[in-house]
């Protein structure tokens, strides 16, 4: 229409309800002059997000979203990650990190519905989550531009909060804290303050899902979970959602500080940061899941399997979750787990978590081979045999390499002598 004025731009926010990202809404409708819609995506994290739409609109949002993706985050997030056993750097189970494909999918998503230029998340510059964000957008919707305020602004915290006075923003108030927190249903995350010195021990202040040691029962407490093809699917007989499963494992194991890691990690940009979690569901449901791997997989597939998991871990990580290469290694976890069928009693104790008892219909344990009573049918006399065949090749090796020493640089000189070590059937 003559005279009309352009279609303003429109921008999607992943919005948590924290600092950043309420003044993110103003400052991108400033800088860009872009209307904004903040998306909030529930996956798991308790508390964060009460009040958040309100907030959003009152600080400008032209609309303010919320999308339930807790059942999503467990069935296509978090059953693979068990079926990996995924620990980053055999350590950290990948709370945080497993999260945010599903948070930039659905980002993405909404931006491609609403017709939107662009989309905005609150990643710095220095972390691994702009990584994992940049990358998934690029992936899923190449046609969007991507902001990120706080990598741009370079403001702190103290900007920030005068940033908010001056515009009239509505913010979480909160107590002070130099961490920065995220959660999800598989984890915590904490980082910041005085955790970035290595060499300091982190307070008890910081953990809020195991307690304080004084709190931990003063008994060991066992419990069962129940798998089916690996997926975990009851807790002590009782079968449950598995976002209710994962939420029971963290208070069970948590009660009994279950979960704590401190961690020195390399990010993806090429730095190492003290990172803190706590993952006590995480943690409790893969020693479990391991647990029932090594009675129903054969050697070689498990061996072959740990260098399948340490990669699918990496990848989710690094924000390859959107690439044929996590296809690829999902594809083959899931063949895996096929005989992954049956239940695991745990024991914890004192911030730790033990398997002690596994059992399922697909066991690899046959008691009439493995048992030492009289009714075993193993053939021990075979052994002999076996043994002979099994280190020949090496037999053969050893010996032919100290000959091979032996007369090193002597023509003729010691040959005769290494011979003599040699056995009869290796000569």
């Amino acid at each position: 229409m003559k005279g009309s004025s352009p279609a303003k731009r429109h921008v999607v926010l992943a919005y948590s309800g924290g600092l950043d990202t309420s003044v993110a809404i103003p400052w991108i409708a400033e800088k860009f002059g872009a209307e904004v819609t903040a998306l909030s995506v529930d996956v798991g994290q308790q508390g964060e997000l009460e009040g958040a739409l309100s907030r959003a609109k009152k600080n400008g949002a032209r609309a303010a979203r919320l999308v339930d993706a807790k059942a999503t985050f467990a069935r296509e997030y978090l059953t693979p990650a068990i079926w990996a056993n995924a620990l980053y750097q055999g350590v950290y189970p990948l709370s945080t990190a497993l999260a945010r494909p599903l948070i930039a999918r659905t980002l993405a998503e909404v931006a491609v519905d609403a017709g939107a230029d662009a989309v905005a998340h609150g990643c710095t510059g220095k972390g691994n989550d702009q990584v994992r964000f940049d990358v998934a957008i690029r992936s899923l919707a190449p046609g969007l531009a991507i902001i990120a305020p706080v990598r741009e602004w370079n403001m702190n915290r103290e900007d920030e909060l005068r940033y908010a006075e001056e515009h009239h923003l509505e913010i979480r108030v909160t107590p002070k804290s130099p961490y920065s927190v995220d959660e999800n249903l598989w984890g915590r995350s904490i980082e910041g303050g005085m955790l970035e010195d290595p060499a300091k021990a982190p307070p008890e202040e910081i953990f809020a899902w195991t307690g304080h040691p004084e709190t931990w029962p003063k008994a060991p407490e066992e419990l069962s979970v129940a798998f089916e093809r690996g997926v975990p699917v009851a807790v002590d007989g009782v079968r449950l959602p598995m976002v209710e499963l994962v939420r029971t494992m963290n208070e069970r194991a948590g009660a009994h500080g279950v979960g704590r890691i401190d961690h020195v990690e390399d990010r993806v940009v090429g730095i190492k940061s003290r990172e803190n979690y706590e993952c006590p569901g995480a943690v409790a449901l893969i020693e479990a899941h391991r647990a029932l791997e090594t009675l129903v997989l054969p050697r070689d597939l498990l061996s072959f399997k740990a260098t399948v998991d340490r990669r699918f871990a990496e990848a989710i990580y690094e924000g390859l979750w959107f690439t044929p290469l996590r296809e690829a290694l999902q594809a083959f976890l899931a063949s895996t787990q096929e005989v992954v069928t049956g239940g695991v009693t745990l024991k914890l104790y004192q911030g730790s978590v033990h398997a002690v008892g596994r059992r399922s219909p697909y066991s690899l344990l046959a008691p009439e081979l493995a048992t030492y009573a009289a009714s075993s049918t193993f053939q021990q006399d075979a052994a002999v045999g076996f043994i002979q065949l099994y280190g020949l090749a090496n037999e053969l090796a050893y010996h032919r390499q100290r000959l091979a020493r032996a007369g090193g640089g002597h023509p003729g000189g010691g040959k005769k002598r290494a011979a003599r070590a040699v056995p009869p059937a290796a000569r």
